[in-house]
């Protein structure tokens, strides 16, 4: 099984070792970091300039898919009033606006190569320099991996800036599954359900039998606004999931020692809503 997958995995032993269980210490705003610059710094424009005057709330929100990441982000956005940046939102803007690094990541994707870590960072400059991060930001989706961080780590030290907090959403692997693969939604509106957690209205006429054991499940699983069909993710199966959960599992640890004790809080997001949130409005108090 994946639990059983994941406890005879190292890496979840190592993973789990280098997990914080308490937050450490908020920095103060007036707080140096060994890869920031010192006073006098030279800034590469009036716009960088402005963003050292103050210290920005720079955060990472960390988690496997199914953690609640998209659950927990918008209260964050709401209660710091910054923006939550996605590199995918981010990469596809660029390429429709043109900008400079986004006519690079075009030609890349045209070519059918992945596009670098450089021309990502280049991305995640440029966007973090608009009138809406002049307080922060957060990061959903990158770093990924040490290298991503080290590169980040480069881009905001030219402005005397580093990240503030790295937050981890933590869920056992198999409550993970349970949550993944009974996932909905509603292709069009993006709307979400689950067949245990948050049913549609149309699971009801199903009678408490198993949908697994149902021939058209979509006949069972339908949108409440729209009645249209919902459909599941190709990556939503349990054998997508344990590939998605050891790439997971193995480019965080690094990240999370790379950033260390002080900065990186886990969360235990194996609870109910209100005791999450409590936790993380408590790591997100600067």
């Amino acid at each position: 099984s994946i639990e059983n997958r994941r406890n005879s995995d190292s890496r979840s032993a190592t993973h789990r070792a280098h997990q914080p269980t308490v937050m450490g210490p908020c920095l103060s705003k007036g707080s140096s970091e060994p890869n920031m610059r010192s006073s006098g710094n030279m800034f590469t424009s009036q716009a960088d300039a402005k963003y050292s005057a103050k210290s920005r709330n720079i955060l990472i929100l960390f988690g496997p898919p199914g953690a609640g990441k998209g659950t927990h982000a918008p209260k964050i956005v709401d209660k710091l009033s910054i923006p939550q940046l996605s590199t995918g939102d981010m990469l596809r803007a660029a390429v429709a606006a043109g900008t400079e690094v986004g006519k690079k990541a075009k030609a890349a994707m045209d070519s059918g190569a992945l596009v670098t870590d450089e021309i990502v960072v280049g991305i995640i400059a440029d966007r973090i320099k608009e009138k809406d991060c002049v307080d922060g930001f957060i990061l959903d989706g990158f770093p990924r991996t040490l290298a991503q961080s080290k590169m980040l780590d480069k881009e905001l030290a030219k402005t005397g800036e580093a990240v503030s907090r790295v937050i981890e959403l933590s869920v056992p692997d198999a409550v993970l599954t349970e949550r993944i693969c009974g996932r909905w939604v509603h292709k069009s509106s993006g709307r979400s359900y689950h067949v245990k957690f948050n049913p549609p209205k149309s699971l009801a006429k199903l009678g408490g039998k198993d949908l697994n054991k149902e021939k058209d499940k979509t006949k069972w699983m339908k949108d409440d606004k729209t009645g249209e069909a919902l459909m599941q993710r190709s990556d939503d199966t349990a054998e997508a999931l344990v590939s998605r959960l050891d790439a997971y599992h193995e480019q965080t640890v690094p990240v999370l020692k790379h950033y260390g004790k002080k900065k990186c809080v886990a969360i235990d997001a194996n609870r109910d809503m209100d005791s999450i949130w409590a936790s993380i409005d408590k790591a997100t108090d600067f």
